[in-house]
C-alpha cells in the first residue's frame, strides 16, 4: 500500500464516516494529503485532513480525527491509526500492506512510477537553443541536462513530448561569426565585436580547406561562403557535444525559416487581422502591453528590417500548428522579459497565455579547492559543455546540473563531482545501484532468488523505511513533473540510496557461512531487487548511467 493507495483509502472512509454523521461531503478537498512524518516513531504515514475538514464542517478537528482513526483501524492492511495534537491522524501499515509495496515495482519494473496524469498534453519542450557562433557554454550545458531530465520525466507521466532546438542563424551574431572567421583565415586580429577562440581558427582552416579560393572571392560571396560553411561547421559540432552529453533532440528548426518560408510575414499578418498590430514612428508595433506586457514591442523597426520578436512571432504559430497544446520555453538568466512578452504575444494571437510556460535558469560557476575555475582557452570567453565533460565526466555533470532548482544559481565544485566518496551525490547513488547489482549476483552464485511470497516477514524498521521510500517513488515523479522540477529525483534518490545503505547495514540479507538459506532472505532479497529497480529508473530519468560495478 503506497501513499496514492492511502489516499484513496483515507478519502473513501472519510466520505462514509461524514455521512454517517449527517455531515457535507462536498467538504472533502479533491486530493487528499498523506505524507511521511518527520519522525517514524510518529507512524509510517500521517494526514491532516481532520484539521482541514472540522471547521467547515463545524465539528472539532480533533472529534473528527477520532471518528477517521476508528474506522480507519478497522480496514485491511492499518496496523494502527492514532490521534495526534490538534487532529492530526497518525498510521502504521501492517507488514503485508507493505509488502505490496514491492510487490507492484517488481511487477512493474522499469515503468514503475509512471502515471498518466499528463496524458493527453502535446508539449513542445524547446531549450539550449544556443546561437551556432560557439560551442555550448556552461548556462547552456544547463538546459542541456535539466531540459533533458524534464522531457523524460513528463513522459514517464503520459505526456507527448517532443524535444525541440531553436537553431539562431539569422541575424547580426551569425554576420559578426562571419566575419571572425574571415579575419582568422587572414591572419588578422579578431573584429572588435566578433568571436575569438581556438575554435574560430580550427572553422576558418577547415573553410579554407574546402574551398581553396574562399578568401579570394568578392566580398559578398565570400562572406556567405563563411557563413554557410561556419555555421553547418560550428552546428555539427554542438549536435555531437549534445549527443555525447547523452542529450538528442526530436527537432532542429532554424530561424533563418521564419523568415525565408514568408511565415513571418503571415504571423503578422494575422495580428493586422485581429487589430494587435498598429503602426508609428514609422516602425510596426504589437499590442503587447494590452496583454501584460510592460510595453509593446517592435516588430518591423523603421529601417523596414524584423525585429527579433518577429521570428519568435512565427515560431510560436508554427508549433501551435502542428499541434502542441503546450509549449515550454527553457531560456537563460537574463530572458525573464521574455515570460510575459511571450505569453502576450500567444494571447495576441487569441490564445490561452497558459499555452507558454518559460523556465528561467540561472547562472552555474565551476569553482575548484574554493577557486573560480578560469576560462576556456578553446571558446575563448566561457567554459563549455566540452570542458566540463573532461573536467567530471558525463554522469557527474548531468547530476550536477539537474541536483539544484533551476532558478538557483550553482557552484560546481570540480574536485567533489570527480572524487569517488560518498561527499559525491551521483557517486553515492550510483554505489547504491553497483552495491545491490554485487548483492544479486552473490545471491545467484548461492542458487537464491527473491521471492515475494513472504514479504510479511519484513518488519524490521530498517526494511519498513527503504519499502516507504520505494513507495514515495510515483509520488515524486508526479510532483516533479507537474512543478516541471527533475531536480526533486535527485533528491529522492540520495535519500532513497541512504534508506538502501542504513538497511543493509542493519539487515543480513544472504546467509553466511554454512547458514541456510530461509524466507528471509530471499524476501529480502526481492525488497533488494526492488530498491535496485527503482534507483535504476531514477537514473533513467535524469539520464545517468546505472552501473553495475563500481
Amino acid at each position: 500500500m503506497n501513499p496514492a493507495d492511502l489516499a484513496e483509502l483515507l478519502k473513501a472512509t472519510a466520505t462514509a464516516v461524514l455521512t454517517q454523521h449527517g455531515l457535507d461531503t462536498a467538504a472533502l478537498p479533491p486530493v487528499v494529503t498523506v505524507e511521511r512524518p518527520r519522525n517514524p516513531e510518529h507512524g509510517d504515514y500521517a494526514s491532516n485532513l481532520a484539521l482541514q475538514l472540522g471547521k467547515k464542517v463545524g465539528v472539532n478537528p480533533r472529534e473528527l480525527a477520532g471518528w477517521l482513526a476508528e474506522a480507519l483501524a478497522a480496514a485491511d492492511g492499518i496496523a494502527s491509526a492514532e490521534i495526534a495534537g490538534p487532529g492530526f491522524i497518525n498510521l502504521r501499515l501492517d507488514a503485508s500492506a507493505q509488502g505490496l509495496i514491492v510487490n507492484n515495482v517488481i511487477d512493474a519494473g522499469h515503468t514503475y512510477g509512471n502515471s498518466d496524469a499528463e496524458a493527453g498534453h502535446k508539449i513542445n519542450l524547446e531549450f539550449v537553443s544556443a546561437n551556432p557562433t560557439g560551442p555550448i557554454h556552461i548556462g547552456g550545458t544547463r538546459w542541456a541536462a535539466v531540459g533533458d531530465a524534464l522531457g523524460r520525466l513528463l513522459t514517464t507521466q503520459g505526456a507527448a513530448v517532443v524535444r525541440e532546438y531553436y537553431f539562431n542563424d539569422h541575424g547580426a551574431q551569425i554576420d559578426r561569426f562571419a566575419n571572425s572567421l574571415i579575419a582568422s583565415a587572414k591572419g588578422e586580429p579578431t573584429p572588435e565585436d566578433g568571436y575569438a577562440g581556438d575554435y574560430i581558427a580550427d572553422i576558418a582552416a577547415q573553410i579554407v580547406s574546402q574551398v581553396p579560393d574562399a578568401l579570394s572571392q568578392p566580398d559578398a560571396e565570400r562572406h556567405e561562403t563563411f557563413r554557410r560553411i561556419g555555421v553547418d561547421l560550428m552546428f555539427n559540432h554542438i549536435k555531437k557535444s549534445l549527443h555525447e552529453f547523452g542529450t538528442d533532440f526530436d527537432v532542429f528548426t532554424h530561424e533563418e525559416s521564419m523568415h525565408t518560408s514568408g511565415r513571418v510575414e503571415q504571423a503578422i499578418a494575422r495580428l493586422r487581422e485581429n487589430g494587435n498590430i498598429y503602426e508609428k514612428d514609422g516602425a510596426t508595433w504589437l499590442r503587447t502591453s494590452a496583454f501584460g506586457d510592460d510595453k509593446d514591442r517592435v516588430v518591423i523597426k523603421s529601417d523596414g528590417k524584423h525585429a527579433y520578436i518577429a521570428g519568435d512571432l512565427a515560431y510560436y504559430l508554427d508549433k501551435r500548428g502542428r499541434g502542441f497544446d503546450l509549449c515550454i520555453y527553457m531560456l537563460g538568466a537574463d530572458h525573464h522579459g521574455y515570460i510575459k512578452r511571450l505569453k502576450a504575444a500567444a494571447e495576441a494571437f487569441g490564445d490561452n497565455p497558459g499555452t507558454v510556460e518559460v523556465l528561467i535558469g540561472q547562472m552555474v560557476n565551476l569553482v575548484r579547492d574554493g577557486q573560480p575555475v578560469k576560462m576556456s582557452k578553446r571558446a575563448g570567453t566561457v567554459i563549455t559543455l566540452d570542458d566540463l565533460v573532461e573536467a567530471i565526466g558525463v554522469d557527474a555533470a548531468r547530476y550536477s546540473l539537474i541536483r539544484s532548482s533551476v532558478d538557483t544559481p550553482i557552484d560546481i565544485d570540480l574536485a567533489l563531482w570527480s572524487s569517488a566518496s560518498n561527499e559525491n551525490p551521483v557517486y553515492y547513488v550510483q554505489y547504491a545501484h553497483a552495491r545491490l547489482s554485487a548483492l544479486a549476483r552473490n545471491a545467484a552464485e548461492l542458487g537464491l532468488i527473491p521471492d515475494t511470497g513472504h514479504l510479511e516477514l519484513l518488519t524490521h524498521e530498517k526494511e519498513g523505511a527503504l519499502i516507504r521510500s520505494l513507495g514515495e517513488f510515483p509520488r515524486v515523479l508526479k510532483t516533479a513533473a507537474s512543478l516541471r522540477e527533475p531536480h526533486r529525483v535527485c533528491r529522492y534518490l540520495e535519500d532513497l540510496a541512504g534508506d538502501y545503505h542504513r538497511f543493509y547495514d542493519a539487515c543480513r540479507v544472504l546467509p553466511q557461512g554454512d547458514e541456510e538459506a530461509g524466507e528471509l532472505n530471499t524476501a529480502r532479497l526481492a525488497l533488494c531487487q526492488a530498491t535496485r529497480q527503482v534507483i535504476a529508473n531514477g537514473l533513467s530519468i535524469l539520464g545517468v548511467s546505472a552501473p553495475e560495478r563500481m
